[in-house]
């Protein structure tokens, strides 16, 4: 599990990392508008959601089987030639089948994989007894390394970035395909053995149930109003935001991916210390707590100007992703049925994220296009602190 999980944000991180500025940059990208820029990850978020549902529900009948993960690595082996002859000159040339194209390509081999890979990491970390935040560590691991070449790749040349995601895109599926180990091999015979055991299985009855429950409505509107407003402030908007501190955009690039590389390290040390942390103050505190810094990061930002102080303000990130994602997963398996985990996980938390950015998306870039960076990070943080408040109330 924790090699996996860092090939696959290896193979992700290392063009991800710079892909809103692949897409804006004048000199290394596309040169696209804000807005355009929103109607990608909104297109993005929509064809999403749709494979997450479609991932979860299938991953829950599998089990730990490694089908939809070979899948994932498949197309993550061939993201280098996708983007630099198939993805970027359709932007370029016919903007909105490349949008459809590449959402189709980037959601079913990236952005709804990733719940896959967290999800059946989860499973098998209840299965065989160890932390699932330490494994998932590895994976911000796998991120950080790459996060820091990624920046020396970009200035160089860009396509580099997505020659480097093929590389590690081919090793993580030859991992898949050939490393199976004995403890997993037996795991899966056993799945096999009570299959015919219905009571055993999730079916689709008590998936689609899972929309009638109010609670989860309830964390899916929490979830909406902060992981999906900070995805969009994170991913669409702080890496350009951070680059056009500097003097160069060169300069900037480098330091964003030395940064990110720092920044991801910390991820990956608190993603271990975590889970002490929740047995110390409970999942509720913990997840409130990352939602308090998340809502302050996204605020300073709004104020502070040098390049030192947005460094700083962006190293709050190491402490609340791992504050936020982990208590989540907990929060579901706490109080939910575990054996449909991979789809809760996939319905209350990633989907839901995605449908906020659905709608969210092209709205924000283009309220950035008219007010600035600043205002709009502003503007962010207030929803973030009303939704903190919200579930201080509804979370159990």
């Amino acid at each position: 599990s924790s090699l996996t999980l860092l090939l696959f944000f290896a193979s992700w991180g290392v063009w991800w990392s710079f892909f809103q500025l692949w897409l804006t940059s004048e000199s290394n990208g596309l040169g696209l508008s804000g807005s355009a820029v929103g109607t990608i990850f909104s297109a993005n978020s929509l064809v999403t959601l749709i494979f997450m549902f479609i991932y979860g529900t299938l991953q829950d009948k599998l089990y730990i089987k490694r089908t939809l993960l070979i899948v994932s690595a498949g197309i993550a082996t061939l993201v280098g030639p996708f983007f630099i002859w198939v993805y970027g000159p359709l932007l370029k040339n016919n903007f909105n089948l490349g949008i459809l194209v590449g959402a189709v390509v980037l959601s079913a081999g990236f952005l709804s994989s990733v719940g896959i890979f967290e999800a059946v990491t989860e499973r098998f970390s209840r299965l065989f007894d160890f932390e699932y935040g330490q494994a998932r560590a590895w994976g911000s691991f796998g991120y950080a390394i790459v996060a820091l070449l990624a920046g020396f790749l970009f200035v160089k040349n860009s396509n580099l970035n997505f020659w480097a995601g093929s590389f590690f895109g081919l090793l993580l599926l030859l991992n898949l395909l050939l490393w199976k180990p004995k403890a997993e091999k037996i795991a899966s015979k056993e799945f096999e053995d009570k299959q015919a055991e219905s009571s055993s299985i999730p079916s689709l009855k008590e998936m689609f149930g899972l929309l009638r429950l109010p609670q989860l409505w309830a964390i899916i509107i929490f979830i909406v109003f902060t992981w999906t407003f900070y995805n969009v402030f994170d991913q669409q908007m702080f890496p350009g935001f951070y680059t056009s501190l500097f003097s160069t955009s060169a300069a900037g690039e480098k330091m964003y991916g030395t940064l990110n590389a720092i920044q991801v390290f910390c991820e990956a040390i608190m993603l271990g210390v975590v889970p002490i942390i929740m047995r110390k103050i409970g999942v509720r505190n913990t997840l409130l707590c990352g939602v308090t810094i998340m809502c302050v990061r996204i605020g300073l930002c709004g104020f502070a100007s040098s390049p030192t102080a947005v460094s700083c303000i962006k190293m709050l990130h190491a402490l609340e992703v791992p504050m936020f994602i982990l208590p989540m997963f907990r929060y579901f398996t706490l109080h939910f049925d575990t054996k449909l985990s991979a789809t809760l996980y996939m319905i209350g938390f990633q989907i839901a994220a995605q449908v906020g950015q659905v709608i969210l998306s092209t709205p924000l870039g283009i309220l950035r296009d008219k007010v600035g960076y600043q205002s709009t990070f502003r503007i962010i943080s207030m929803i973030v602190l009303v939704a903190g408040v919200y579930a201080f109330f509804i979370l159990k």
